[in-house]
C-alpha cells in the first residue's frame, strides 16, 4: 500500500471517530522520539471528533475533553502517552513555553495538535498532517506524511472497521 497522501470522506461524526480508531490501530510508537500529528481545518470540521475516536481506540475510557481553553490534555494509554493540544486560542507561539512541552517530548509519545500552524515555530514539523474540510457530503480529510515514521504509519492505515 502506498504511503502517499490519502483522502478519506466521512459522512458523519461516527465515521470520523472510526477513522480516528483506524489511526489508533495502525499506530506504532517510535522508540526514539515523540510523533507529532497536526490536525488542520476550519471550526467544526471534525478534528476533536477524530481525536476522540483515536483515544477511545487506544484505551481511554474516561472523559475526553477538548483542550480549547486549557490548551493541553494528557492521556496515559497502553500504547503511548498522548498529548492533545488545541492551539486555536493561542495568540503567539511563545505562549506554548508555559505548557512545559519539553517534559513530554519523549520516545513513544504521541502529540495530537489541533491548529498546529499557530505554534509551528516551536513545535517543529509534523510526522503526519490531517487536513479537514467540510463538504456537502461530510468531512473530507487529507492525510499527508512528512517523515519516515509518518509514511510507515500511513502505509499501515486501513480505514475500514475491523471485522467482528
Amino acid at each position: 500500500m502506498s504511503a502517499g497522501p490519502r483522502r478519506v470522506v466521512t459522512a458523519d461524526a461516527a465515521g470520523t471517530e472510526a477513522l480516528g480508531a483506524a489511526l489508533a490501530r495502525s499506530f506504532v510508537a517510535d522508540a526514539d522520539r515523540a510523533l507529532l500529528v497536526g490536525l488542520s481545518g476550519e471550526l467544526g470540521a471534525g478534528k476533536t471528533t477524530l481525536v476522540r475516536g483515536l483515544l477511545r481506540a487506544l484505551g481511554v475510557a474516561g472523559a475526553i475533553r477538548s483542550p480549547t481553553f486549557s490548551l493541553l490534555e494528557v492521556y496515559a494509554t497502553p500504547a503511548a502517552r498522548v498529548l492533545h493540544l488545541d492551539l486555536y486560542r493561542l495568540e503567539r507561539a511563545d505562549e506554548l513555553a508555559s505548557l512545559g512541552l519539553g517534559d513530554f517530548d519523549e520516545p513513544g509519545a504521541l502529540w495530537l495538535v489541533e491548529w498546529p500552524e499557530r505554534g509551528a515555530a516551536l513545535l517543529g514539523s509534523a510526522d503526519l498532517e490531517l487536513r479537514f474540510a467540510v463538504t456537502p457530503v461530510g468531512h473530507a480529510i487529507e492525510l499527508v506524511a512528512y517523515s519516515e515514521a509518518g509514511r510507515r504509519w500511513l502505509a499501515r492505515l486501513d480505514p475500514a472497521p475491523p471485522a467482528k
